[in-house]
């Protein structure tokens, strides 16, 4: 994706035709409100709760890994917008809109809150990102491979970060078994 918008490629162009076929399709004040879900004012305090939950739970390294994740996606998105430049759908003298930060905000608030508080709101956390995506596509604030790139790059941001907090908590585990600190006695 990211080649096919810095080249400008057949898929890029799809992506703008597709585009200017949905903006507005659909009333702003709803695509507006919809797009909100990814504004940090919105989806970080979402994660903050469920950080504070998790520490609350005894889960203090869970609620760091999110909130390091978190920190990831600035410190990807920002970079990645630099240096494509695209323009956007409704401000061609703008640049910097792949991929979608909202979109990346949205996914790792919302499924690292649902890790971290429960995996059945998973479901939640999908409806509420997607919703973001589509928002901010209908609305002509983004391109759809913007959104669809920050999704991806989000799945990685968290299957790396839950990967790790996973084999640092099996390494730990395995560790007290072996001492004999845990186990049954």
């Amino acid at each position: 994706m990211t080649w096919q918008v810095l080249v400008h490629g057949p898929l890029a162009r799809l992506d703008e035709r597709v585009s200017r076929s949905l903006v507005d399709t659909v009333p702003r004040r709803l695509t507006e409100l919809a797009s909100d879900l990814g504004n940090m004012t919105v989806a970080l305090p979402v994660l903050a709760c469920a950080m504070a939950y998790a520490v609350w739970r005894g889960r203090r390294a869970a609620a760091l890994h999110a909130g390091l994740a978190m920190s990831a996606v600035p410190l990807l998105v920002i970079p990645l917008k630099e240096w494509t430049a695209r323009p956007g759908p409704l401000e061609p003298w703008a640049q910097g809109y792949f991929p979608s930060g909202h979109t990346a905000t949205a996914a790792v608030a919302y499924f690292g809150a649902a890790f971290l508080v429960s995996n059945r709101l998973i479901p939640v956390a999908a409806v509420l990102t997607a919703v973001t995506g589509t928002g901010l596509i209908l609305r002509g604030f983004h391109w759809p491979l913007d959104v669809f790139a920050s999704l991806c790059l989000s799945l990685i941001v968290l299957g790396v970060s839950s990967r790790w907090r996973r084999s640092r908590s099996t390494r730990r585990s395995s560790a007290r078994t072996a001492t004999g600190c845990s186990g049954p006695s």
